[in-house]
């Protein structure tokens, strides 16, 4: 790898799944470093976003896919969605001459369904999501926290370091590989001129559909205000209601009651969360939904969630400064850290990171399930004066699981921005700061 390099958490799995499979294909939102870490494992490249030529890469794979794959392998495709064709290509080679670790693929969209290549490439090209930097990635968690220790058993001690001039300047940094080094002011461009491009080019170019920018912008600020909240479709489309002019009616927008504000229609909302879903903009996180051997009526609601905090950040036109004396809305965006940063550490042990709410009330902001069914339930609070009521409620839901049948929690933890260090409680819950949080 090169020396310049700064190693990511999916590099692993890069490598075991091109020990396992003839092609790996790796997913995430623009910008996150894809491409920079599929070509430390690369033998050669091809890039259909090279300009060179009148794009003549592009040409190539559209007019005759099979030359794009011919070169050292394993080779790297980079964008393949621009040319959906190089996917069937990719799996018919493999299917030709079999062989692990033949092909690289990077994407940052997902082709819409009348685009999608002809066959999944199941059992030839595993799928890999890879996000944009972690904490620990970018140095600022010393990592001595392990997500994975944690389900093996073990508690921890490690000091912190964080505060709300830190969380601020974190979140909206984000994680973005551009912006190490770079001060915050500089840094929070990036994701304005991220959620820019999206609203002016990429959401359209995603599928070749016309979308209104400015729409796509009401959208966008809509999700950055739900973040981390379990906001209906119904809220998010009172909250992109605006006032147009008379004859906008009909035009993907849909007016709610006399001369009031005017709405987006329900399947233009649909199209423009499904396509920021297909670049990766968006990731929800879905319910948790134990087997229960008695009733409990679990709230199905997915939470929003955007692909980096400085995205939420940005889209309600927060700044570190601003961010920093208003605690409320920051205690949302520290949950958008959390989330990130747990995701990409559950993603590295093959485990899901979903949410909780039942009728009652009660209600966790994360739950990392393994594949055997083994759970953790983790709250999230921006300062130490809340340990108290994030354990209460973890432990409130072990209580509730093990009545009704379930296994009960293999880690209990509240994951907290200032004012304490790790440690594990007398009641078994794990308190963990941010900043000493790793896979």
């Amino acid at each position: 790898m090169s020396e310049s390099y700064v190693p990511r958490i999916v590099d692993a799995a890069v490598r075991d799944y091109l020990e396992a499979f003839p092609a790996v294909c790796i997913e995430g939102p623009k910008w996150c470093g894809k491409t920079t870490t599929a070509s430390q494992h690369a033998a050669s490249q091809f890039s259909l976003a090279d300009p060179s030529g009148s794009f003549r890469n592009r040409s190539i794979a559209q007019l005759d896919p099979a030359l794009a794959l011919e070169g050292a392998e394993p080779r790297l495709i980079d964008e393949w969605q621009e040319a959906p064709a190089l996917w069937d290509a990719v799996r018919f080679e493999c299917d030709r001459s079999v062989g692990h670790g033949r092909f690289l693929l990077t994407g940052s969209a997902t082709p819409r369904a009348a685009q999608r290549p002809m066959h999944s490439g199941a059992g030839r090209i595993a799928r890999l999501h890879m996000s944009s930097m972690t904490l620990m990635e970018q140095g600022v968690s010393c990592g001595k926290v392990s997500l994975r220790g944690l389900f093996a058993g073990e508690s921890y001690t490690a000091n912190s370091s964080l505060d709300l001039e830190r969380i601020a300047s974190l979140v909206v940094r984000g994680g973005w590989p551009a912006n190490l080094g770079m001060d915050d002011y500089h840094a929070e461009l990036t994701a304005r001129s991220y959620l820019d491009a999206v609203a002016d080019d990429d959401l359209s170019a995603v599928d070749g559909a016309a979308r209104d920018p400015a729409r796509i912008r009401r959208v966008l600020t809509s999700l950055g205000r739900n973040e981390a909240t379990l906001s209906s479709k119904a809220a998010l489309l009172r909250d992109t209601a605006e006032y147009l002019p008379e004859d906008a009616e009909g035009k993907g927008v849909k007016r709610r009651g006399g001369r009031g504000p005017v709405a987006l229609s329900e399947t233009t909302l649909d199209d423009y969360l499904g396509a920021l879903n297909r670049m990766h903009v968006i990731e929800d996180i879905p319910a948790w939904r134990p087997a229960l051997r008695s009733p409990v009526r679990i709230r199905a609601a997915m939470k929003r969630h955007l692909a980096d905090p400085s995205l939420a950040a940005a889209a309600i036109g927060g700044t570190a400064e601003t961010l920093r004396t208003d605690p409320k809305t920051l205690g949302f965006l520290f949950e958008s850290l959390v989330t990130h940063d747990v995701l990409v550490y559950a993603r590295a042990m093959d485990a899901q990171v979903m949410h909780y709410r039942d009728d009652s009330g009660l209600e966790v902001d994360l739950i990392v399930e393994m594949r055997d069914g083994t759970w953790g339930a983790f709250e999230v609070k921006l300062g130490a004066v809340q340990i108290d009521e994030g354990a209460a409620n973890v432990l409130r839901l072990d209580r509730k699981m093990s009545e009704r049948g379930q296994r009960p929690a293999s880690v209990k933890a509240v994951i907290v921005g200032v004012g304490s260090f790790a440690y594990r409680r007398d009641d078994g819950v794990q308190v963990i700061p941010l900043d000493t949080l790793g896979v």
